[in-house]
């Protein structure tokens, strides 16, 4: 299965969708190389940036997910290193 290294760019405007993209994280984690999540206080806000490594349709498919809870946008960078696992 081949397999690409990717980054999305997340910003949480309505954190009331926080729990629901925490278990898509989750749900995906085997994938997630890292994450880091900054806080914004003063727009109220917050942008998450999520490195992975998995299938472009994996890749596709939890962006899909997230993209579609309200509050949340989310736009994905491909890398084209690929790995043949």
């Amino acid at each position: 299965m081949e397999t690409r290294v990717a980054v999305m760019s997340i910003i949480v405007e309505n954190r009331d969708s926080t729990p629901r993209l925490n278990e898509l994280l989750h749900e995906y984690g085997e994938y997630i190389i890292g994450r880091m999540g900054i806080p914004y206080k003063q727009k109220n806000i917050s942008v998450i940036s999520v490195a992975l490594d998995a299938p472009q349709d994996t890749i596709g498919a939890l962006a899909g997910k997230i993209g579609r809870l309200d509050g949340i946008s989310v736009k994905t960078a491909y890398s084209s290193v690929t790995t043949n696992e």
